[in-house]
C-alpha cells in the first residue's frame, strides 16, 4: 500500500484521480483550497485532509507535515491545482499575470521544493499538470501559456537533478477538459464546437482521461518514464485540427 498527496484534491481531475487511488487500496493526503468540499471528499474516501491555499506558499509544508503524521512517507505527489485566463496580453493586467504565474508556476515550484526534501530516501514519483496551450500557440492563452511553460521546464530540469535519488518527475499537458474549471468554454455551445473541432480525435477530454495518465505515472508501471510532457489533449497539441476524411 502507497501513500500519496493530491494537491487540487476537490477539482475534477484531482477528485477523480483520488478516487481512483483510493478504489485500488492506496492511502492520499487531499489538499485543496474549500475546507467543506475537501471534508466532503474525504468523508466520501474515508481519508485524511488538509486545506491550503494556493497563494500562501509557506502552507505547502503544512500539507507534508499532516502526510508525514498520516502516513509516515510517501511515494507521490500530484499537483492539480490551476487556473485559466483567457485574455490577449494588452488587456492582462500586472495582477492577472502575477495570480497566473502564482497559481499555477509559484505553487508547481513549493511542492516541488518539499517533495524533494522528503522523497530523497525513498524516492518516488511527482507529476505537474500543464497545457497543451504551453506547446503550441493558442490566442488569447499568453498568461497560462507562459505559466505552464514553466512548469514543464521547471519539472525537466528536476528530473534531471533528482533521477539519482530515484525521484521521477513528469508533466501532463492536457487539451481542454470537461471540469469546472472550463465550465464557461464548454458550456457554450459555439465555443464548444469551436474547441471540439480544434480536437483531432473529435471531442473533449474528460477527467478521467487526465487521471488515468496520472495514475500510471505514479504506479511503478511507469519506473522508467522521467523527465517527460505527456500530451493526454486528443492531439490537440500536434495535429491539424479535425477534418473529415
Amino acid at each position: 500500500m502507497s501513500a500519496y498527496i493530491v494537491f487540487g484534491a476537490t477539482g475534477g481531475i484531482g477528485s477523480e484521480l483520488s478516487r481512483r487511488l483510493v478504489a485500488r487500496g492506496e492511502r492520499v493526503l487531499l489538499g485543496g483550497r474549500s475546507t467543506e468540499r475537501l471534508r466532503h471528499l474525504a468523508e466520501q474516501l474515508d481519508m485524511p485532509y488538509e486545506p491550503v491555499d494556493a497563494n500562501q506558499l509557506s502552507a505547502i509544508g503544512q500539507v507534508f507535515d499532516r502526510a508525514d503524521v498520516e502516513f509516515g512517507e510517501i511515494q507521490g505527489v500530484v499537483n492539480a491545482i490551476g487556473s485559466v485566463l483567457l485574455k490577449p496580453v494588452h488587456r492582462t493586467s500586472d495582477e492577472e499575470f502575477e495570480q497566473t504565474l502564482q497559481i499555477n508556476l509559484m505553487t508547481s515550484f513549493a511542492i516541488l521544493r518539499e517533495a524533494a526534501q522528503r522523497m530523497r530516501k525513498q524516492g518516488g514519483s511527482i507529476v505537474f499538470l500543464s497545457s497543451a496551450a504551453a506547446q503550441r500557440g493558442m490566442p488569447n492563452h499568453e498568461a497560462i501559456a507562459a505559466a505552464k511553460a514553466g512548469v514543464e521546464g521547471l519539472a525537466r530540469s528536476a528530473a534531471a537533478t533528482y533521477a539519482p535519488r530515484g525521484i521521477r518527475v513528469n508533466v501532463i499537458a492536457p487539451g481542454l477538459v470537461r471540469t469546472e474549471l472550463t465550465r464557461s468554454i464548454w458550456e457554450n455551445e459555439a465555443s464548444a464546437i469551436a474547441s471540439t473541432e480544434m480536437h483531432a480525435l473529435g471531442r473533449l477530454g474528460t477527467p478521467e482521461d487526465v487521471a488515468a495518465c496520472a495514475e500510471w505515472l505514479l504506479d511503478e508501471a511507469a519506473s522508467w518514464i522521467t523527465g517527460q510532457v505527456v500530451g493526454v489533449d486528443g492531439g490537440l497539441a500536434s495535429l491539424l485540427p479535425r477534418r473529415k476524411a
